[in-house]
């Protein structure tokens, strides 16, 4: 019996509440039309994220270093490459 009138209960207040809905949606003109046109632009789609250089340092017992570099790009290792031979001071 408790379970019957709850359940009653329940579906007045589903239709209640989808026919106010319905009605506030009916009375209010001034919601604005979405003018926006959206669409794949394949220029941005092509562009991808520079990956960057990944360096291994390792030194030895007697001080000296070495490394070993990874990436994409050759021009970005070639560059990692001499930065770091100029900041070590090796060769």
């Amino acid at each position: 019996m408790l379970k019957t009138k709850k359940t009653i209960l329940i579906a007045a207040c589903l239709c209640f509440l989808s026919v106010s809905s319905s009605a506030f949606a009916a009375d209010n003109p001034q919601k604005p039309q979405s003018q926006f046109q959206f669409k794949k632009n394949e220029d941005v789609k092509q562009i991808a994220p520079r990956k960057p250089v990944k360096i291994k340092l390792h030194r030895s017992a007697n001080g000296a270093y070495n490394w070993d570099l990874t990436g994409d790009n050759v021009d970005d290792i070639i560059r990692a490459d001499a930065r770091l031979r100029k900041q070590l001071k090796v060769e």
